[in-house]
């Protein structure tokens, strides 16, 4: 992989016509060190939000072994290249072949679920398997969520009694877990998530083996800036305390865009300009999606390559490369006004699902990956690696 200073130098060796993702080991280390350090239990890096290999070294050799994964695909990614990483299949909804190929093949035990249909599905295909651990997902309010997850996942109140019971019965260990869903911009949620967790406690007298917190800690974006990361870990440690009980069940948690997100961002080149409008050579069928149905106000600087930057701050919205009118980015992004056709831009926290959701639509596709040791437009952390916003 070539390495670059900073993306000036990048824009001024490569001139690249294409698009240009860059990763961030840094800010990888730093993210990576504050969940090692505050988070009380182990972590799970969600191998979905971004599975680079270089992005996973990252993880990996900085003291994140255990994934979270969803697929037989991820399965064997992350066993070919980290053999003595352990795996949790932690997607509540899979197929019979995958369950006893994860099993059977890859020894993978950990298995999510929130139906008694998918807990039938685990037992049939593992053949009644002993040596199972089952984690119960129920469903909690995501109404602090950017992505609001718990429409297609988790078992309801009044379902989760039952197969918290049944669990139990064919499990060597049990686990309950929940998800606020993706970017929270609420502490809060994680204490409600425990408190449910409470209240299955209560109902059916059943302690679990190990809770599992799930993921949605955020990132920082332009419009989006969430409370310090270590408010959220003292909230999960109110709610655990809130448990009341004797000793506390292994806590383990499934982060992915708080660990990734500051280490990507995407240089583009403008190809024309209307107005306000910049159509870009990169967009939401690349590595820019959540700049587009979601919205996300993706922090966003023109890169000078030795001409000067006007004064005046104006708004643009973007526009895609392909032909299809909803490649289209509403922003606002805030750019320099004399901005034109064949200048770059750096668009940040793009380290998540950036290069999860490319496509080939239309053709346009760059798999032009460097590595780049300056700092991300905005950060979480200051050198100290304790929460601090900065604007690079």
């Amino acid at each position: 992989m070539e390495k670059f200073t900073d993306v000036n130098e990048i824009v001024n060796v490569l001139k690249p016509v294409n698009p240009v993702y860059c990763i961030r080991p840094e800010q990888i280390k730093k993210s990576s060190d504050f969940f090692n350090k505050n988070f009380p239990g182990d972590i799970l890096y969600a191998v979905k939000t971004n599975p680079n290999k270089f992005v996973l070294d990252q993880v990996y050799h900085n003291g994140i072994h255990n994934f979270d994964v969803a697929s037989i695909s991820e399965i064997k990614l992350i066993k070919r290249y980290y053999p003595k990483a352990k795996m949790f299949f932690m997607h509540t909804v899979k197929a019979k072949e995958d369950i006893k190929e994860a099993y059977m093949n890859y020894g993978i035990k950990d298995f999510s679920l929130d139906t008694k249909e998918e807990l039938l599905k685990i037992l049939e295909t593992t053949n009644s398997a002993k040596d199972l651990n089952l984690y119960v997902r129920i469903a909690v309010s995501n109404e602090h969520a950017e992505f609001d997850l718990s429409r297609k996942f988790g078992a309801l109140p009044s379902e989760a009694l039952g197969l918290v019971r049944l669990c139990k019965l064919h499990a060597k260990k049990i686990g309950i877990s929940f998800h606020v869903g993706s970017q929270c911009m609420h502490k809060i949620s994680f204490f409600k998530g425990l408190s449910e967790i409470k209240n299955i406690i209560k109902k059916t007298k059943i302690i679990p083996d190990v809770i599992n917190i799930g993921g949605g800690f955020p990132s920082i974006y332009s419009d989006l800036k969430p409370e310090p990361l270590e408010n959220y870990i003292k909230e999960i440690k109110r709610g655990l305390q809130n448990l009341k009980i004797e000793k506390l069940p292994k806590i383990i948690c499934e982060p992915g865009r708080a660990i990734v997100a500051e280490s990507g961002s995407t240089i583009v080149r403008v190809n024309l300009r209307k107005k306000n409008k910049l159509y870009i050579n990169d967009g939401t069928y690349g590595t820019l999606f959540d700049a587009g149905t979601p919205n996300f106000i993706l922090p966003a600087r023109m890169i000078s390559n030795g001409r000067s930057q006007s004064k005046k701050i104006t708004a643009f919205n973007f526009y895609g490369p392909t032909c299809d009118s909803l490649d289209y980015m509403k922003g606002p992004f805030l750019l320099p006004n004399n901005i034109k056709e064949g200048d770059y831009i750096e668009l940040g926290q793009l380290g998540a699902y950036g290069l999860t959701f490319r496509t080939k639509f239309n053709g346009f596709y760059s798999d032009h990956i460097v590595q780049v040791n300056d700092a991300p437009i905005l950060s979480m952390y200051d050198e100290t690696g304790k929460f601090n916003y900065l604007v690079a």
